[in-house]
């Protein structure tokens, strides 16, 4: 079964959890601070909410399958985000198509987050963090057993938006060769918040499908993985358009060979996205097409050579990305014609890396990991175009004038360095020191969007804010220098007791902040206001503190075991020139849960605490939210060895609030005008799971 096999990792300021494939860093046992049973299966059709019980880690809301990851306060491409070791950018001005789009949740075999000081061996060109996603590895038979295939077929239903998602996995191999297929199907209408209303255009249809060919032998394995995917229509209810249509395709070959001398690694990769930005759906009208076209090619070589304390990994890697972001023309329109719009024409961002890492076994207590890493990034575009000269025009005219007089090409030259330290004084505690210069360059829309008419700013954001964005072809790359130390004290084995606290701080110059520069009304409605926003560096500063704990209650052969699991989360972002708080940081929060296990069953109670939210962006008009407390039950149950079945009530009181980090209801102020609020979360849903192996 897939999701009770998925494995959660999770390393605050060092960055493995399990030694799971050849290159990953590996130090010392450490805990998962997650329950098998928090995630046995998830309670949503977006890969990014899979990691969602961690401290520390949020989703800003986007569509039904494309929340971005927020990691102690860094957000969206201040992420390194791979799956299976590709690098996969969004191809849409809103990041409609973010890389963790492209996998549903039952697709997914081990997902594992890499917080705060990440080592150059896990990703640069960012700066908050990394989340590496495998699917399922082919498999193989055992040494003689002849062919072996296999399968799994499982169901998943949600009231709150009446979904229903479903996958199927199926394999056949031989001990030397391997092929395996995975679909995964998913289609939901728009959810009702906590009062009963409808929360108009979050509805979203989307399917996956891959295909895993391999083959080993000699210390050799040679892996072949290809997919599609396709999303029909996904509403977006915090931006000003809906997707109408994305497609993507990728093919990644990898080979892994072991020689005397060490472990050689090898990825080549391809991956295109066609996406298409308008509306679909009576709850929100309107006509705009925006399509984009974006291609991702890379390759990464990586050798690990074992040393006398340790190993040294050594690599070398390049990213290529091309996007081409145009709106034809509205047939009858004086504002979107005669001409296409050219957004982005020819979009070209090249990274060239070269890394080298060294990790020790100092003695019995001391391990280390140090590491070093250089990045190349060049930029460039070609000449942009209005949709007319006219005077309802005229701005975004001139901009694009002003532009195409422009030398647009850049190159940054970049250099990431780690130094990561674990002593474990005694069986009972360990202790994770761990610091970092971590640089990332701006991507194409920060560096490259134009337009400077309201309706063109508007459609550049990724925030979920309301607001306008402009770019800015001076910007310098974001430098993050980080620390961060983490003190677990347990007991002896998985099921005992364990607390671990985590403290970090991260100055980063040159963050990538915005300006104001005009006022305007969200579709014109005079009680709504927004800002008109250019991308601008500022220093800034962002800290806080993660603690997550566990303590057995109780256990007895004919009750079962009881246990006490919870985290809690501080983050903090403020500019340093007194420019105020920065935008989605989430308030203090809690999760509290009971879990309790006897036999083939599994049960667990969990409630959320969030505080209010009051240290809010006044640049971008970030709304405040209240505080709020929600409970989840979930329980599951083992039918025999080869079906499971899982029920659950998310929000089980129908609490009615809205979520820090879900940005604000323009889907709502279309349709109904007034003021924007924040957009309103999901409200009770009962959901029902039966996942069968074959």
């Amino acid at each position: 079964m897939n999701h009770t096999s998925l494995l959660i990792s999770l390393a605050l300021a060092l960055p493995a959890l399990a030694h799971a494939d050849h290159g990953d860093v590996v130090l010392p046992e450490q805990k998962v601070i997650v329950s098998a049973l928090a995630n046995s299966y998830p309670a949503s059709s977006d890969t990014a909410q899979m990691l969602g019980n961690l401290p520390g880690y949020g989703v800003a809301a986007g569509g039904g399958v494309s929340g971005l990851p927020v990691v102690n306060g860094f957000a969206d491409d201040r992420l390194k985000i791979r799956i299976d070791g590709m690098e996969i950018t969004s191809a849409c001005a809103n990041h409609m198509n973010a890389p963790l789009s492209y996998m549903a949740p039952s697709q997914v075999q081990r997902i594992r987050l890499i917080a705060g000081v990440t080592p150059v061996s896990a990703g640069g060109d960012s700066i908050g963090g990394t989340i590496e996603v495998h699917s399922n590895a082919p498999v193989f038979a055992a040494p003689g057993a002849g062919l072996l295939t296999q399968g799994s077929f499982g169901l998943l239903g949600r009231s709150v938006n009446n979904s229903v998602s479903s996958n199927v996995t199926a394999s056949a191999a031989t001990e030397a060769f391997s092929i395996g297929y995975s679909g995964a199907y998913t289609r939901s209408r728009s959810y009702e918040d906590g009062r009963g209303d409808k929360v108009l255009g979050s509805m979203v249809e989307s399917i996956n499908q891959s295909i895993v060919l391999a083959a080993r032998g000699d210390g050799q394995q040679l892996t072949l993985r290809a997919g599609i995917q396709h999303i029909p229509y996904q509403g977006f209810p915090n931006q000003y358009m809906d997707m109408t249509d994305n497609h993507g395709r990728f093919a990644n070959l990898a080979w892994q060979g072991s020689f005397g001398w060490g472990v050689l690694d090898a990825r080549a990769y391809w991956q295109q996205t066609d996406h298409e930005m308008g509306f679909f759906s009576s709850e929100r009208p309107g006509t705009m097409p925006m399509i984009t076209h974006g291609k991702n090619t890379g390759y990464a070589l990586q050798a690990s050579l074992p040393t006398g304390v340790g190993e040294l990994r050594l690599g070398h890697e390049f990213h290529a990305f091309r996007l081409d972001d145009y709106w034809p023309a509205v047939p009858g329109s004086m504002m979107m014609g005669p001409r296409t719009y050219l957004n982005i024409n020819g979009g070209k961002r090249d990274r060239a890396v070269l890394f080298g890492e060294l990790e020790s076994k100092l003695d019995a207590r001391w391990t280390s990991v140090l590491g070093l890493r250089g990045e190349s990034v060049r930029m460039d575009t070609g000449d942009v175009q209005s949709y007319g000269s006219g005077m309802m025009n005229m701005a975004d005219s001139m901009a694009a004038t002003a532009f195409n007089a422009r030398s647009r090409r850049q190159r940054d030259t970049n250099i990431d360095a780690s130094a990561l330290a674990r002593f474990v004084p005694d069986a009972s505690g360990s202790y994770e020191f761990a610091l970092a210069r971590k640089v990332r360059s701006p991507n194409l829309y920060e560096r490259y969007s134009w337009g400077r008419g309201t309706m063109a700013m508007t459609m550049t954001n990724w925030f979920g804010d309301g607001n306008g964005y402009v770019g800015n072809m001076d910007l310098k790359p974001e430098t993050a220098y980080t620390v961060a130390f983490t003190a677990d004290w347990h007991g002896a084995g998985d099921d005992s007791w364990f607390v671990r606290v985590n403290p970090y701080v991260s100055r980063v110059s040159d963050y990538i902040d915005a300006d104001v520069l005009a006022p305007f009304n969200p579709y014109m409605q005079m009680g709504a206001k927004g800002n008109l926003l250019r991308f601008a560096n500022h220093d800034a500063r962002l800290y806080g503190l993660n603690v997550s704990w566990q303590a057995p209650l109780a256990a007895s052969p004919r009750w079962g075991k009881f246990t006490a699991t919870g985290n809690a989360a501080y983050t903090r972002g403020k500019r340093s020139d007194g420019g105020g708080d920065l935008y989605r940081m989430m308030p203090l929060n809690a999760l509290l849960g009971v879990e309790h296990a006897v036999g083939a069953w599994s049960n667990r109670i969990e409630a959320k605490v969030v505080a209010r939210k009051d240290t809010v962006d006044a640049r971008r008009l970030e709304p405040e939210t209240g505080g709020y407390a929600i409970v989840n039950l979930r329980s599951q149950v083992a039918l025999n060895k080869l079906a499971s079945m899982h029920v659950g009530v998310s929000n089980a009181f129908n609490r009615a609030y809205a979520d820090p980090l879900g940005g604000v209801y323009l889907s709502g102020l279309q349709a109904n005008g007034g003021a924007l609020q924040a957009l309103p979360a999901e409200g009770r849903s009962f959901d029902v799971g039966l996942q069968l192996k074959f």
